[in-house]
């Protein structure tokens, strides 16, 4: 058990380091808060199993490429991924933007999916398997306010104050009110996202659709377009998810 707890530990390191050149060990050690001989047996080991590379010129570590192996023989088993995948390319498509597909878990939401356009060569660009707290950005907004109040609640006292809860509920009043939630260079500079809830056949949320732009070139008509799209591919989604069951 210590062994599994230790080896989630490195790899919870490493997909934090995953867009730099790898982690030494001597960094790991402190990271993970072990010694260093403790660390270049973990390391030995996992690298056996295909869960951590090397890069033997700059003697620095990665996650290995079985983690994504794994990932995507999970990600390819989940029912509803075959039915939204094909509305969300079609999104994308229609608007020319990149168009994301999170995930709540917990406290944050994870993005699985990406579908950028080959016709706009300005992408919002967020990697797929970042995850993002839960009470930033429009994503993460559509679906809280789409959850029993109750739940949204519990998930936001973990990450905000009493006064933030209160302005919060304002926001997602508007976005029950609208359809839809934005957010306005929350995360990154220039940047705007709309995004709407996805429900299951249970009424339960199971994602939010985004679309990402820069928003320079977001106009009122421009995001009233982009809204209408969104809209119309989280009902169309809805509908397909209901209809399987």
């Amino acid at each position: 058990m210590q062994s599994i707890i230790r080896s989630m530990t490195v790899a919870k390191v490493l997909a934090a380091h995953a867009t730099e050149k790898g982690v030494t060990i001597s960094d790991l050690s402190k990271l993970c808060e072990l010694p260093l001989s403790t660390m270049h047996r973990l390391l030995q080991a996992m690298m056996k199993q295909g869960m951590v590379e090397q890069d033997e010129q700059l003697k620095t570590y990665k996650l290995g490429v079985i983690w994504l192996e794994y990932g995507l023989q999970v990600y390819d088993s989940i029912d509803y991924i075959s039915k939204i995948r094909p509305e969300i390319e079609q999104l994308s498509k229609e608007v020319e933007e990149s168009v994301y597909l999170s995930k709540p878990l917990g406290t944050e939401a994870i993005i699985v999916e990406r579908i950028d356009s080959p016709n706009n060569p300005i992408r919002i660009y967020d990697q797929m398997g970042l995850r993002i707290p839960m009470n930033i950005g429009a994503a993460n907004k559509s679906m809280l306010a789409a959850m029993p109040s109750a739940k949204a609640e519990s998930i936001l006292s973990q990450l905000i104050s009493a006064d933030q809860m209160t302005e919060m509920k304002k926001t997602f009043d508007q976005i029950i009110k609208q359809g839809y939630a934005t957010s306005h260079s929350e995360r990154t500079e220039g940047t705007s996202s709309i995004a709407v809830s996805i429900k299951d056949s249970f009424g339960q949320v199971i994602g939010a659709i985004s679309i990402g732009v820069v928003s320079f070139n977001l106009t009122d008509e421009r995001l009233e377009f982009l809204a209408k799209k969104a809209i119309e591919t989280g009902n169309r989604i809805s509908q397909r998810l209901v209809s399987s069951h």
